[in-house]
Parts: structure tokens; C-alpha cells; sequence
């Protein structure tokens, strides 16, 4: 009988060996497909670890198997584009034109806080910069920036650039950010006078933000979503 040490051990490098056939990426870059068979992988190598009365061969067995069935899945998945979809789906533009796409926000069930720190991951602090996102399979964000606010193009023509600063959501899906607004030196007056010029209700805002030198970007919600 083999001791937990060897056990141990063994699952270990065939679980690492697994992971190397499978050409694993980084757990950010994982798609749906790959992500549960790596989940799996590590429930079915956690288990004999716990429990000596589980075979080493028959986890081994499982392992393997979940292995190969993933690269049949990846070489189906170059083959066919229906098989692709259904494993990892589709991307989805989110922000197309300078839009927000409130419908496929609510379809990846993104909410605008999910957009902005996606858009923040990619050192996009105003919305209104962007010309399109995009959801990817894996859940990160791509981002196309307007011309007018692309680096090569800021730098080329746009020498004495004004620093406006990281913008602050005052209001997200209908609601009030109280921290935003102390952040942006507002109080609850100036933002009923912001709202009043748009001839707008709080619930009927889908986002607003203000930068420093007093920018904003106002998106109404849409009806029906």
C-alpha cells in the first residue's frame, strides 16, 4: 500500500503533466470549456489525497481521461466553428460607437460597476474616450480608444493636454454614490442643478460621471432594460 506521502506525489506530477498536455494558460485567460476541466482535475485529485481507500490507478485513470477528452474538445473546437461557440461562446460588443449596449450588458449580466473596472484595468478612466468594448469569452475586456484619444495620436498632436483627472461615477443604474460625490466636491444640490440642465431623474440615469475640471457624461437608461 502506498503511504499519503507517495500518493501524494504521484497525483501531484500527473496532474501537473495534465495541465502541460492540455497546453494550459493562465487562470485569467482560461476559457469556460478549459476552466471546468481544470476545476474538475483539481476535485478528483483531492480526494484520494484524503481518503487512502480510493485507488491511485483508478484517480490516475480519471485524470487521464479528462485529460484527453479536453484535447478533443480543443482540436473539434479549430474544426468547427459550431463546436468553438458552444464550448467557449461568443464575444460580445458591450460598448459599440461610443454606446453603451445596455441590452448586452444585461445579457452577460454586467453591471456598469463590471464596465467601469474593466475599462480601469485597461487605464481607461473616462468612458467617454472609448470608441468600442468588447466582452471576451474569458471575461476580460477589450478596448478600442477614439482616435482623438489614442496615445500616438495625443502625443503627436496634443502636446498641452489637459489633466482632467479619473472621473467619478455619481450615478450608477438609477442610483446615488454618495462617496462619488464628496469625491468630486459635489453635494446633493449641485447634482440635482447637473440633472435639472438634462432634464433628468436620478432613476432614469443610467450612468453619469464627472472629472475635475467638470466634464461629464450622462447615459440614460433605456426602455426595457
Amino acid at each position: 500500500m502506498l503511504t499519503a506521502f507517495f500518493r501524494t506525489v504521484i497525483l501531484l506530477v500527473f496532474v501537473v503533466l495534465a495541465l502541460r498536455l492540455m497546453g494550459k494558460r493562465q487562470i485569467g485567460e482560461l476559457q469556460p470549456g478549459e476552466l471546468v476541466i481544470t476545476i474538475l482535475l483539481s476535485q478528483i485529485a483531492a480526494t484520494p489525497m484524503q481518503d487512502n481507500d480510493i485507488p491511485v490507478v483508478q484517480t490516475l485513470v480519471c485524470i487521464l481521461t479528462l485529460a484527453g477528452a479536453e484535447l478533443l474538445l480543443s482540436v473539434l473546437a479549430m474544426k468547427s466553428l459550431r463546436v468553438r461557440t458552444l464550448i467557449d461562446g461568443n464575444s460580445v460588443t458591450v460598448l459599440r460607437d461610443g454606446k453603451i449596449d445596455q441590452a448586452a450588458l444585461g445579457k452577460l449580466g454586467f453591471t456598469i460597476d463590471d464596465l467601469m473596472e474593466g475599462l480601469r484595468q485597461k487605464d481607461v478612466f473616462d468612458i467617454a474616450e472609448v470608441q468600442s468594448a468588447v466582452a471576451e469569452t474569458n471575461g476580460k475586456l477589450s478596448v478600442l480608444l477614439k482616435a482623438e484619444n489614442q496615445p500616438a495620436k495625443t502625443k503627436l498632436f496634443q502636446k498641452d493636454c489637459p489633466e482632467p483627472g479619473a472621473p467619478q461615477v455619481l450615478i450608477a443604474d438609477g442610483r446615488v454614490n454618495p462617496n462619488a460625490l464628496r469625491t468630486a466636491h459635489m453635494d446633493e444640490k449641485a447634482l440635482r442643478f447637473l440633472l435639472s440642465k438634462e432634464r433628468v431623474e436620478p432613476g432614469d440615469v443610467f450612468l453619469l460621471t464627472v472629472d475635475s475640471v467638470g466634464k461629464t457624461v450622462l447615459v440614460r437608461k433605456e426602455r426595457g432594460v
